[in-house]
């Protein structure tokens, strides 16, 4: 009996010296490149940008928060050419281990609802993206000129965690 006792210690000890039980929580494992943001008088404003996860687990976007929005979302862009629609992307963002996730007009970006005042171009806008650990990422982004991709909007679908 003694060995068995034995045997499960030293299991459970090597499974919490394992990489995934090592690694940092996810907002830590992840860079974020060249994020702008669009300029808009009020309303909705879009982010963009590089998210890279340096990690060796994947990690998850799942929500985020500014306090130059009312409401923040994570949205995707479906549809084909002249019928595009934006809508929340359902689970959030997903960067696989050594993998970037890239927000692009007309494609995966961060939605800012409810605008606080206008996002003027050439100034600032920061933005909290929350991961499924409860980990949080603070990003700063230039805003800048910008028409749109012109999607239409699609509320209420999809979930964000």
């Amino acid at each position: 009996m003694p060995k068995v006792l034995i045997l499960a210690v030293t299991l459970l000890l090597a499974a919490c010296g394992s990489p995934a039980a090592q690694e940092s929580p996810m907002a830590e494992r992840v860079t974020v490149t060249d994020q702008w943001a669009a300029g808009t008088d009020g309303g909705m404003a879009a982010l963009f940008g590089t998210l890279s996860n340096t990690g060796s687990n994947e990690v998850r976007i799942t929500s985020g928060s500014s306090p130059a929005a009312g409401m923040v979302e994570l949205h995707e862009v479906t549809g084909a050419a002249g019928s595009k629609t934006m809508r929340p992307k359902a689970g959030g963002f997903v960067i696989a281990p050594g993998g970037s996730h890239e927000l692009a007009p007309g494609g995966d970006h961060v939605m800012l609802m409810d605008l606080t005042g206008p996002l003027s171009p050439g100034s600032d806008v920061t933005v909290t993206l929350e991961f499924e650990d409860g980990s949080t990422l603070p990003v700063t982004a230039q805003v800048r000129d910008f028409a749109g991709a012109n999607e239409q909007y699609q509320p209420g679908h999809g979930s964000h965690g």
